[in-house]
């Protein structure tokens, strides 16, 4: 049962993965602990699955496509945001803004409004630490903020550091930092990343995603005694008016469901206030995105 204060609140969930495994196969599935999820999971299994938690739209996040790919991926979602027939209104696509074609590339999608944003995996072996701190990649993500698009940011916990540099590098884009910055049930590291959020949430271009993390936790643990610490800390340090709610199915599938996710989110934000949960779970979404605000039920 979710608190009274949330029941009639809608969500715009920023970070939906979908793939049918024939037209898109991610080939990271191919690795042997991604075996829970290594089946079509489409909008019919996710409207399934997320049914009585009153979705109202949905932003898609690019699944690591071969680069080959990347131009396909990025023309069927837009198309699918277009038709008005579905919950997903908005996407992040795929790209590698190292590569000296990407201007170009993201040149095509410039005045599509579905396409809000890109991002590329940084937490990846082929990824190098350092990469987003090249020049060829800072001067892309530059041109990002010049058309009006958004960058987000999958990197290694140990990289946050990088991240922050590239944001203050391009104060005219607007950065998402995905899955409180990688974060994770007992993390080895903990300190280092309080400081790290602390410091990131310093950046005014930048909001962050209170998503992903509940793959980290065990199925048979404490969910929200794992996560309680993670959650609270981001919200304080980002502020309510710099969180977003993501739901990262269906990766988090690999450990809970996302009616999981949610309650659990709903108990460790019991304390918060209706407006400040109509905040985090659409309100600042809808406005990051450009997404009608969607009305409460009841």
């Amino acid at each position: 049962m979710h608190p009274t204060s949330r029941v009639h609140t809608p969500i715009i969930d920023t970070h939906l993965h979908l793939w049918d495994m024939k037209q898109f196969r991610p080939p990271w599935l191919n690795e042997p602990a991604e075996l829970k999820i290594r089946k079509p999971c489409t909008l019919r299994e996710y409207e399934i699955e997320t049914k009585g938690l009153n979705i109202a739209h949905a932003v898609y996040m690019e699944i690591d496509i071969n680069a080959e790919k990347q131009v396909e991926e990025a023309d069927w979602i837009s198309e699918m945001c277009h038709s008005g027939k579905t919950k997903v209104v908005k996407a992040v696509v795929s790209g590698r803004p190292a590569d000296p074609k990407f201007r170009a590339y993201a040149m095509r999608y410039k005045n599509d409004a579905a396409i809000t944003g890109f991002r590329q995996v940084l937490q990846v072996p082929d990824a190098k630490p350092g990469l987003c701190l090249t020049k060829t990649f800072v001067d892309n993500i530059r041109y990002l903020g010049s058309i009006g698009k958004t960058f987000d940011f999958c990197i290694r916990p140990g990289e946050l550091k990088d991240a922050m540099k590239l944001a203050c590098l391009c104060p005219d884009t607007r950065f998402v930092l995905d899955h409180c910055g990688n974060a994770s049930a007992r993390n080895i590291n903990q300190q280092t990343w309080e400081s790290d959020i602390r410091e990131f949430a310093q950046i005014p271009n930048v909001v962050c995603k209170i998503s992903g993390i509940i793959k980290t936790v065990k199925p048979e643990w404490d969910t929200e005694r794992e996560l309680f610490h993670v959650v609270r800390h981001v919200y304080q340090c980002f502020g309510p008016d710099r969180v977003m709610f993501g739901g990262d199915w269906p990766v988090c599938n690999k450990t809970k469901s996302l009616q999981d996710w949610v309650a659990t989110l709903d108990r460790i934000l019991v304390d918060k206030s209706p407006a400040e949960l109509a905040k985090f779970y659409h309100g600042n979404a809808a406005r990051f995105y450009g997404i009608p605000m969607p009305k409460a039920a009841g």
